[in-house]
């Protein structure tokens, strides 16, 4: 059984959907950053930098932050589900799982920080940061091409990045003008594990659609 502790962002919701697609037992520990909970002792206990998602494994008393660590503990946990075997395809699943977590996750938050969150107050960081959301959403727009899915088959990559790219509003990215990140959103929103495991751990809206 996987303790979760989570709440409704991009990087809570990789886990999440990521239980629901392997099947994993889990129970869901709601860390309402909204009120200063993942500053406690007893989160900070789970997670060290005091960020969600954690978990704590009760079979193995293991507990992890890092939301890439997580997904890579979980999948071979499930006995590898949704890592590719070919060698080529693995190594584009792990490339574009770091590009998540070291530019398109880092740079989107600023965005949400600047352009939503406090619009008007550095123009500068506002007008930079979204320059460089629009490039990565330009940079997995090319790389799509013909592929359904990032490492050409479903795996933990689509599922690092695609609830960043779920909060297109939030960058006020149009999603029309990158077609094949459409389609390949669209695609990904519509598989009802994607859609149980966005609303953990409550319902705040809708999946985002892409018109």
């Amino acid at each position: 059984m996987i303790d979760l502790y989570t709440w409704g962002t991009p990087n809570g919701r990789k886990i999440s959907i990521l239980l629901e697609e392997l099947g994993l037992e889990y129970t869901v520990k709601p860390v309402d950053i909204t009120s200063g909970d993942q500053k406690s002792d007893a989160f900070t206990a789970i997670s060290p930098n005091g960020r969600i998602p954690a978990i704590f494994d009760q079979d193995t008393g293991i507990r992890m932050m890092e939301s890439g660590a997580i997904m890579l503990y979980l999948s071979k946990k499930a006995g590898g589900k949704l890592v590719p075997t070919d060698e080529t395809a693995y190594w584009q699943m792990m490339e574009w799982l770091m590009w998540q977590m070291g530019g398109l996750g880092p740079m989107c938050g600023q965005v949400h920080h600047f352009v939503r969150f406090n619009p008007g107050k550095a123009p500068y960081a506002e007008e930079r940061f979204l320059n460089e959301a629009k490039r990565l959403y330009a940079v997995l727009n090319d790389w799509l091409g013909e592929r359904d899915y990032i490492a050409g088959e479903y795996s933990l990559a689509d599922i690092a990045i695609w609830p960043w790219i779920s909060r297109f509003e939030w960058q006020t990215i149009d999603l029309n003008s990158y077609p094949r990140i459409k389609s390949w959103y669209e695609r990904i929103a519509a598989r009802p594990t994607v859609q149980k495991g966005y609303h953990i751990p409550k319902f705040i809206q809708d999946i985002p659609r892409a018109d």
